[in-house]
């Protein structure tokens, strides 16, 4: 019997983390594929476009021709004048004279398109030039830009999850290790320890009266009875949970008998994590400055291997185009040699996103308790003060 249930039980938490893994896999693989469908989408609308070679382009071709006469007949114009002619010429030529669709507009380079449109980043290095590109673009956008939020959302409820818990593990570690350091060479107060283990070993697996409840805490008599009530409050609720507990592992006994009633458990618990989406974002509380920290170290790590591939990007170089990405900034002036490597690099930037946004989250809860803080204090010095009469 015993071999046989450990594959049953191997089974159920496999199940259990399929289920739990469930829903941020949904999000995730469905703007995967969302990227996929649009980057078909726009290499084939934009990449076999024609290219029409209008009047705008011939006129720019016989203005080059006759600067590019003139100063071959007159050596001795000045270089200066020649360099602003061909400066302001340059500066009324269009891409699409000399570049062709088919180049720009390959599966990879759509799909780097994509990945720009509904992260908001924008570089403005590729964009649609028909009209059709163009309402499909802001059809795509409209759809893409909320899942990728989506996305974002839901992965940083993970990241806020690990970041709180990290953060708690270590201040338990800082307090164990000051505790060390102030208890070294003495008992440290051990009859206090005893009479804290005595208070927390009260009796919960049987039904307790209030009286019980009572005798097990010394040193009730003596305090307020607004606090009494408060302690016992507590202690009643506690219980209460405690048989809550007991009553659900029944049940999920029941259940994992019966395959049929675990189905529905397991549905109402998928509905559950998506009902749970964010939730875990607003409950995290960790410094500001550890977020910048993390921030800062984050984009190090990325400004060190991006030149490896980008050889005209140094770190400094970057650095400033991976804080501009991941600020979704994106002002295009930083292009890139090779986006299909960096295309690869999505991973990180979707990462990266939710790091500033957890960072630009914490830093508005900070800003809002800063103006509340300010707000009262600038009530509290217009109320007028309160008159004291002598006795």
């Amino acid at each position: 019997m015993a071999s046989t249930s450990q594959p049953l039980r191997g089974k159920r938490a496999c199940k259990k983390i399929f289920w739990a893994v469930f829903p941020h896999a949904c999000f995730i693989l469905s703007l995967v594929i969302y990227a996929f469908l649009g980057a078909l989408m726009f290499s084939h609308i934009e990449g076999n476009r024609k290219v029409n070679l209008s009047e705008e382009y011939r006129k720019f071709l016989q203005k080059l021709w006759h600067i590019s006469r003139n100063l071959s007949d007159n050596m001795t114009e000045n270089e200066e004048v020649f360099k602003e002619k061909i400066h302001e010429l340059l500066n009324t030529a269009e891409r699409d004279w000399f570049v062709n669709p088919k180049d720009i507009w390959t599966f990879f380079g759509s799909l780097f398109f994509c990945c720009t449109v509904f992260t908001t980043v924008g570089y403005g290095n590729t964009y649609p030039v028909t009209r059709a590109g163009k309402y499909l673009c802001m059809l795509y956008a409209l759809f893409g830009i909320p899942l990728m939020f989506l996305v974002l959302t839901d992965m940083g409820d993970i990241l806020a999850t690990l970041l709180s818990k990290s953060y708690k593990e270590f201040r338990k570690l800082q307090s164990k290790i000051l505790a060390s350091k102030l208890c070294s060479g003495s008992t440290c107060n051990k009859g206090d320890e005893l009479k804290t283990r005595d208070q927390s070993k009260v009796a919960i697996n049987e039904p307790l009266t209030i009286m019980e409840v009572l005798k097990s805490q010394p040193g009730f008599k003596r305090k307020p009875i607004k606090y009494r009530n408060a302690e016992i409050f507590e202690m009643l609720i506690d219980r209460e949970n405690e048989y809550m507990k007991q009553a659900r592992n029944k049940t999920i006994e029941r259940w994992s008998s019966c395959p049929e009633l675990a189905r529905g458990k397991t549905m109402s618990r998928v509905i559950e994590n998506f009902d749970k989406i964010g939730k875990q974002l607003e409950k995290l509380d960790v410094p500001i400055v550890l977020m910048v920290i993390v921030i800062f170290v984050y984009i190090s790590c990325a400004a060190a291997i991006l030149p490896n591939w980008e050889t005209r990007l140094d770190f400094q170089e970057a650095f400033y185009f991976c804080f501009i990405t991941l600020t979704t900034i994106g002002f295009g002036d930083t292009q890139l040699e090779h986006p299909k490597f960096f295309l690869f690099f999505s991973l990180y930037i979707i990462i990266g996103m939710e790091i500033v946004f957890i960072a630009f989250k914490l830093g508005q809860d900070r800003l809002i308790g800063l103006y509340k803080k300010v707000i009262s204090f600038c009530g509290e010095k217009k109320m007028p003060s309160k008159k004291v009469y002598p006795k």
